[in-house]
């Protein structure tokens, strides 16, 4: 014979376990996408530092006009 307090109190335990778990899964997938981020623009400002540093297309900042009133 089965025990209704027990199913029922199994049946939250599972419903809060399933909620702890998906939290954790999304903290976890958060973190692996910034450190991947991080990686990535380390990698790129490894091999392409000397390239940005003498880059013909870097645009070069104007001088803003000012107005007279």
């Amino acid at each position: 014979m089965k025990n209704p307090w027990l199913s029922m109190w199994l049946s939250g335990a599972n419903a809060w376990s399933g909620a702890a778990r998906g939290m954790m899964a999304a903290e976890m997938r958060k973190n692996q996408n910034a450190m991947m981020r991080e990686a990535t623009k380390q990698a790129t400002d490894f091999w392409f530092a000397q390239a940005k540093a003498v880059s013909p297309t870097t645009p070069v900042k104007r001088k803003r006009r000012t107005t007279r009133r």
